[in-house]
């Protein structure tokens, strides 16, 4: 099977398992509740009510599977999917004396299959007024008759093969083989595929298996919270820098609220953790199943307090000693990972750590880390669909501090836009001010997991080169209007002119031909000059030296932006803008080399006349070359002003 093939069996088959989790995730909320009624009010619960318990078996016979079969058929055609996809599950868990999951995923998408086709067969051709009797009828009908389909026919073909499934599953627990489950779950995790495999694979096999048993292993193999809190814990004590000072906050994250994303990236960093994590994972499943650990009911979030909560009356013990031994082996492997990977003589943050798995790997395209950090971006873009262009009013550029690489990308958007006739508003903004409105955001590569987090409803896209990415030219292509519909933009929208501020790039901020050793005394140059213009204090060249620690400011086409952190504005007297030209060039990391040094400190948005200027001139490499090799500070400072 050639690559292409490859992929395309790939993709489907990521498709295939977020379908399958889409019909149970938005569950969770009925699959907790029957769990907590089962853990306390079953003859062997913590409060055993024989009254109460009389409400366990009806909620995993009848509600969940119903619940699922309208999820999927709603997924496919709305609420009239939902309804038939409902009925049609109906049958499925009449005609069999198992709780009917595998069947509800069956027939609730095949009911909203059916009665979308349907519909488009007739659209159009209904007689006015008659509408409603045909859609009520013709629900009815089909609903109907896929009914009596899978109780007669679906039905026991469907518990035949669950009942394969489950001998052949629990052969496999006999055996001893399930830890090895996680040498696939975990990597799987790290590429956000998590949700598929847990609600869409693991949670249908549990929930028959506990509804038999009273509790199933299955459900503790993928949110054991145990493999990433080793992970998080080594970084916490072995590694330096941004890594290090961020891992306690996220191990909070992690183990007590659950979302195990967040540990996602650290693994990225450096992709031989994914051996942690493995060995993690497989030696907490290897305590689960030596102790006869299972939880009743699906625990999502992955939090400790969700698998306490879905413990069973004597069962605690054997969760916890598992979720313990997995961390404990993820963090031993992971700390030997971290230190060997480590530089004993200087500090070492996240992009130095992101630069040292590309120099042991190499900066191909079939670099592991790219690819894996490519693939996360692709689902989570899968996951999210594109937003019509329709549905779009605002697009936000964003970037760490919200007035540098973020003001020159809107303005090259912006520009786009207007030249394309797209009446769509596109503003700069650090990450964390990401208006709730915003349909689309755009950031480096690095912070795309971090806007997630903040609009996690918005399309994200995520760019490598500010000022001359393709992903530019794709949005403007997929947004832009028919011909005869252009529309022009109003005058707020216009690219502001110049602005009557002069002193934001003066000839006395512009040095020339200066040689420097490394990327560091390149950024103190810029923030110096700033310095001696009074437009900051000497605070704020420490925090520019921070932001390239935790973010490289390199734009592309031989040009950096280096500025302070957000928290850096503090130290801002007044906006000013600093040029050290380096003809000889400068390493900024990741094979990237900087001629043109350019040092931003903003106050509001008075920077962003000459970074639109500077976006505009510094897009094109020719411009960048002439200005590297110009001798002349004037002729760089009318460039800049639009002037030449």
């Amino acid at each position: 099977m050639d690559e292409v093939n490859e992929v395309g069996v790939r993709v489907r088959i990521q498709k295939f398992g977020r379908f399958l989790s889409g019909m149970v995730m938005p569950n969770i909320g009925a699959f907790i509740a029957w769990g907590l009624i089962t853990a306390l009010f079953i003859p062997t619960g913590w409060i055993p009510n024989e009254n109460l318990a009389k409400l366990v078996d009806p909620m995993i016979k009848y509600l969940l599977p119903l619940l699922i079969g309208y999820t999927g058929g709603k997924i496919v055609h709305d609420l009239r999917g939902g309804v038939v996809g409902a009925i049609a599950t109906m049958g499925v868990i009449v005609g069999t004396d198992i709780p009917m999951f595998i069947g509800a995923m069956l027939m609730g998408p095949l009911g909203g299959w059916v009665i979308k086709k349907f519909d488009q067969a007739i659209e159009g051709k209904v007689k006015a007024g008659f509408e409603m009797l045909v859609n009520n009828f013709s629900a009815g009908i089909i609903a109907g008759a896929l009914t009596l389909l899978s109780f007669k026919i679906i039905g026991p073909i469907v518990e035949i093969l669950s009942n394969a499934l489950a001998s052949g599953v629990q052969a496999i627990v006999n055996v001893g083989l399930l830890p090895l489950a996680n040498l696939i779950v975990e990597p799987a995790k790290i590429l956000f595929l998590n949700n598929a495999i847990n609600h869409g694979i693991f949670s249908p096999i549990g929930l028959q298996q506990a509804s038999e048993l009273g509790q199933s292993v299955f459900f503790l193999l993928e949110p054991n919270p145990g493999p990433g809190l080793g992970i998080l814990l080594a970084y916490a004590m072995f590694a330096r820098g941004a890594a290090r000072e961020s891992a306690p906050g996220a191990m909070i994250i992690h183990f007590l609220g659950g979302i195990h994303e967040i540990y996602f990236p650290y693994v990225l960093m450096n992709p031989k953790l994914i051996f942690a994590v493995m060995a993690g994972g497989v030696s907490g499943t290897f305590i689960f199943q030596l102790l006869h650990a299972g939880l009743v009911a699906v625990p999502s979030p992955g939090s400790i307090f969700a698998l306490m909560a879905m413990a069973p009356k004597g069962g605690l013990f054997p969760v916890l000693a598992g979720v313990v031994v997995a961390a404990a082996v993820s963090f031993i492997v992971a700390s030997i990972v971290i230190k060997t990977s480590m530089k004993s003589t200087s500090d070492e943050d996240l992009e130095q750590a992101a630069e040292k798995v590309q120099e042991l790997k190499g900066k191909k395209v079939e670099n592991i880390n790219e690819r894996i950090t490519d693939t996360v971006n692709e689902r989570y873009n899968e996951m999210i669909p594109n937003v019509q262009k329709d549905d779009v009013n605002l697009v936000v550029f964003a970037c760490d501090a919200g007035m540098g690489s973020s003001a020159m990308g809107a303005s090259i958007l912006r520009k786009k836009f207007k030249e394309a006739g797209i009446n769509i508003d596109v503003i700069n903004k650090a990450i964390s001010d990401i208006p709730e409105q915003a349909d689309i955001v755009i950031t480096q590569k690095t912070l795309t997991d971090r806007a997630k987090t903040k609009s996690p409803s918005a399309e994200h896209i995520s760019v490598d080169n500010f000022l001359n990415s393709p992903r530019y030219d794709e949005l403007v292509h997929r947004l832009s209007h028919d011909e005869d519909e252009l529309e022009h933009l109003t005058d707020e929208q216009e690219i502001p002119h110049e602005s009557d501020d002069a002193s934001v790039l003066t000839l006395d901020k512009i040095e020339l031909n200066v040689q420097v050793a490394d990327k560091y005394e390149a950024i103190r140059q810029a923030g110096k000059i700033l310095v001696q213009a009074g437009h900051v204090g000497e605070e704020y060249i420490e925090k520019m030296i921070d932001r390239e620690n935790s973010l490289s400011t390199f734009m592309g086409n031989g040009v950096a932006i280096p500025h302070g952190t957000n928290e850096a504005k503090q130290w801002i007297k007044s906006t000013g803008i600093s040029i050290v030209q380096i003809p000889g060039g400068v390493d900024f990391g990741n094979g990237n080399t900087a001629e043109l040094v350019i040092g931003i400190a903003a106050v509001g948005d008075e920077h962003l006349t000459i970074l639109s200027n500077m976006a505009e001139i510094c897009s094109d490499e020719e411009n960048v070359k002439k200005i590297v090799e110009t001798s002349s500070k004037d002729e760089i400072l009318k460039i800049f002003k639009g002037e030449l």
